[in-house]
């Protein structure tokens, strides 16, 4: 019992032959998936998705490299699609500075944007961050400081003190296949210490697939790759991770689980 908590089902490489891929994934044992938007055109193909298949979820939200593009979407756009019942994250969003496709003012201000329907639909908040741990951290903290709302940091990749940080926020932290990459020591060993009810895992397919299928279009049933890889970093059994993890999902994407 996997769940992947953060796919792109309808990008080029998996959207021609999505049938094939969710099969596929749930023959591996990958019960539940979340598709993601980083653009506004894409949201109703996207919630299209998982109208056609019981197991599939959206999220609704603007990339930080699209902000120049949705630098006037407001608050509306976001609340009435969120509204949809198959739609259970706000999403993805963030800050990306090492690209820098969208103008880091415009990136922040749209950020808080997507952070303001989070707090007010209770609608988790996934949060790209890439380069842009202070500014990221910053802006949480002060956001946190107006109202809570919740989020996860979403393919984690930064350092352990923005880890902890975020942890202390009381953010939910999702490990990709990176952890399974030779060069990402740091990452493993801070994800061997996630505490076991503020982790999940995902694919962010069709990218970044884990060890053993690099340089491979990533499927969502490569979440068992890297499921398999993080349990024994952390040294328990594959099953006791996909049962937490799964745990967790649902407790964090609640209107899922309702």
């Amino acid at each position: 019992m996997l769940i992947d908590s953060h796919c792109h089902l309808n990008y080029e490489g998996l959207f021609e032959r999505q049938d094939e891929v969710l099969d596929n994934a749930r023959a591996a044992g990958v019960t539940a998936f979340l598709n993601i938007s980083t653009r506004q055109s894409e949201w109703a193909a996207i919630v299209a998705t998982s109208e056609r298949n019981s197991d599939v979820w959206a999220s609704i939200g603007i990339h930080p490299h699209e902000a120049d593009q949705h630098a006037d979407l407001g608050k509306a756009a976001l609340f009435e699609a969120a509204a949809h019942p198959r739609v259970i994250a706000i999403g993805e969003t963030g800050l990306d500075y090492y690209y820098d496709k969208s103008d880091r003012a415009v990136q922040q201000a749209l950020f808080r944007t997507h952070i303001e329907v989070a707090r007010e639909t209770g609608l988790p908040l996934i949060i790209h961050t890439r380069d842009a741990d202070d500014d990221t951290a910053k802006i949480l903290a002060e956001e946190m400081g107006k109202g809570a709302f919740p989020a996860l940091i979403h393919c984690f990749t930064a350092s352990p003190d923005f880890g902890r940080k975020v942890l202390d926020l009381g953010l939910t932290i999702s490990i990709s296949g990176i952890v399974t990459f030779k060069n990402a020591r740091e990452l493993q060993e801070f994800a061997a210490q996630i505490p076991s009810d503020r982790l999940l895992v995902e694919t962010d397919s069709p990218f970044l697939a884990p060890v053993p299928h690099r340089g491979k279009t990533c499927e969502p049933a490569f979440v068992r790759n890297t499921a398999e890889f993080l349990a024994a970093l952390r040294d328990e059994p594959v099953e006791q991770l996909a049962e937490a993890t799964s745990r967790n999902f649902y407790a964090l994407f609640s209107k899922a689980a309702a």
